[in-house]
């Protein structure tokens, strides 16, 4: 038991006793590809959020150490995030009041709350909201979420910036600013020429990955040329090792914050969990959604802990470890170190790495979040299913990522319903030269009833919304057998809950055959069903004399005679050598 919950409360331990020679390399080179991608991105959003460059890599190496250890996810990688940057900046620069230092320890301690809160849902389990993040949600939002990385990048391979926010804004600028001639020749070489080399070297099946050989080239070229000055660059790295800055803070402060820090947590912990998730499964392993909460809160709370700000998984930097190779969290680690090594060794290192390089890095990387085949294999099996995948794409796109998901949640619960509310209904009757009792539907022609029987089968558990179609079915298949029905047996095996609004429903429809002369048996009731009807006080209406093991066996009962002696003919294999004794209610 206690091995059990160190393993899952610090699942590293876990990946360090399994961890395999031969995924040493893998994951070292996908940590030195992906360190191209952290440091740039770290400083971009720390920026973005109103706060010292360096504070982005604060938010970088601390978590990406703590979830090596705490998280999960073998291919997560944590760190700043433009859907938080945005929302960080909004919450913390009204509470500064202009000062920077002030700013950082808002940051902190912004981090820590929401690291706090994503804790305590892993604590209470409540990581089973990411079963609500079905199959083509999956796959509409990994789509999306291509696109978007894709169109963010288009500015940094074409040499411009632009400061729109979501994509259509991103979309407009781009084409204005090419309209507005603001191309850089010599960006879109760099950019275009990474795409290609990337993209022959996988081709080719190069063992080394073409996102490595196009950072070093592109780096060995800026610096022999000069070209450092003729188009973007990443720049030098600032100062500093992450440090405790939370100074001067007050408990105001935590109240100023505490609606943001719960807003960033739902953000921070859906959109990681449904990366976590998707990744994992095309992986063939599997994450659990209250370990994933765990571990990104404790993320949290060490880097707010050291200078850093909320952070969660990156949607562009975890595919690009997966596109190099990472097999473990090794790769988060070797980035950490790497970025402390370049920090106190080698701090100019980035000058010479082109903006465009980089974009191309990352746009390479989100084509293959592309799961064309995925959508048209839910467009092959299940329409409705195809529709939802469409519906989170589109939404992701047009209200964001966690928007498109909550939307897509909604419309999957919708259809959930409605396949409940009008589930599939058969009368049952007897087929020739088949044993048991089948849907008279499948076979027309030989199908045939029991005289005075009607045989009903309702494949779904009744509850508010379908309660009064399953009482109204019941009695249109009375009516349609025409006089002489003495029994309705109701094949109960689907029937996995009945809820109370559908036990009054249940009620009417007792009333309703009993006022016409005639009998409801209940065939097949799992015992947990029957000890709902126990429970609401039903043992006095549904005595055990009107339940039945099998449908054979209440055939076999108001025939009283045995069913492999019927018209000689043998059914059901289920059916006892006698006639049936119906079993205790529970």
């Amino acid at each position: 038991m206690a091995a059990r919950g160190i393993r899952r409360w610090v699942p590293g331990i876990g990946v360090a006793r399994g961890y395999k020679r031969a995924w040493l390399w893998p994951d070292v080179r996908a940590g030195i590809v992906v360190t191209a991608l952290l440091i740039p991105a770290g400083m971009g959003y720390a920026e973005v959020a109103g706060l010292p460059p360096e504070t982005g890599l604060y938010a970088t190496i601390v978590p990406l150490t703590a979830y090596a250890i705490f998280g999960p996810s073998r291919i997560l990688v944590l760190g700043p995030d433009s859907a938080l940057a945005p929302i960080i900046a909004a919450a913390i620069l009204p509470l500064a009041l202009g000062d920077a230092q002030r700013a950082v320890a808002l940051a902190g301690l912004l981090a820590i709350m929401v690291g706090a809160v994503l804790l305590l849902g892993g604590i209470l389990r409540l990581g089973f909201v990411t079963d609500l993040l079905s199959k083509p949600i999956r796959v509409g939002y990994l789509n999306a979420i291509a696109v978007i990385v894709i169109v963010s990048q288009v500015p940094k391979l074409l040499g411009f910036s632009t400061d729109a926010e979501g994509l259509w804004s991103q979309v407009v600028a781009i084409v204005q600013a090419v309209g507005a001639g603001e191309v850089e020749p010599l960006a879109v070489a760099f950019g275009v020429g990474s795409l290609l080399v990337i993209a022959l070297l996988r081709w080719l099946k190069s063992p080394v990955p073409g996102i490595l050989v196009v950072v070093l080239l592109a780096m060995i070229v800026t610096a022999v040329f000069g070209l450092s000055g003729a188009l973007p660059v990443v720049g030098a790295l600032p100062q500093g090792l992450p440090a405790p800055a939370l100074e001067g803070l007050a408990w105001t402060d935590v109240a100023g914050l505490a609606l943001p820090a719960a807003g960033i947590a739902l953000v921070a912990f859906t959109d990681s969990a449904v990366l976590s998730r998707t990744l994992a499964a095309r992986r063939g392993q599997s994450v659990s959604g209250s370990q994933e909460m765990s571990g990104i809160g404790i993320s949290n709370i060490a880097g707010g802990l050291l200078g850093g700000f909320p952070v969660s998984a990156s949607s562009s930097r975890t595919p690009v470890a997966e596109q190099a190779g990472s097999k473990t969290q090794l790769t988060g680690l070797v980035g950490a170190v790497l970025i402390l090594a370049f920090i106190l060794l080698a701090p100019g290192v980035t000058e010479f790495l082109p903006s465009a390089t980089l974009a191309a890095v990352v746009m390479s990387a989100a084509v293959g979040l592309i799961d064309i085949r995925g959508f048209r294999a839910l467009w092959r099996m299940d329409r409705v299913d195809a529709a939802l995948s469409l519906a989170a794409f589109l939404g992701v796109l047009v209200f964001g990522v966690l928007e498109g998901i909550l939307v897509t949640i909604v419309l999957s619960l919708l259809a959930f319903v409605n396949r409940s509310w009008r589930p599939y209904k058969a009368e049952l009757g007897r087929v020739p030269g088949l044993r048991g009792y089948h849907d008279l539907s499948r076979y027309p022609d030989r199908g045939r009833t029991l005289p005075g029987i009607v045989i009903v089968r309702f494949d779904a558990p009744l509850f508010f919304a379908n309660g009064a179609v399953f009482d109204d079915w019941v009695r249109e298949r009375v009516r349609a057998a025409g006089p002489g029905v003495h029994t309705v047996i109701l094949a109960a095996e689907p029937i996995t809950d009945i809820d109370t609004t559908a036990i009054d429903e249940l009620v009417e429809l007792d009333d309703y055959l009993s006022a016409h002369g005639i009998r409801l048996v209940i065939a097949e009731m799992k015992d947990p069903v029957v000890d709902v009807l126990r429970q609401y006080g039903m043992t006095s209406r549904f005595t055990p004399d009107r339940f039945a093991p099998t449908v054979g066996a209440a055939v076999d009962e108001l025939t009283g005679r045995l069913r492999g002696d019927l018209e000689g003919t043998k059914w059901d294999d289920e059916a006892p050598d006698g006639p049936s004794s119906p079993p205790k209610a529970g």
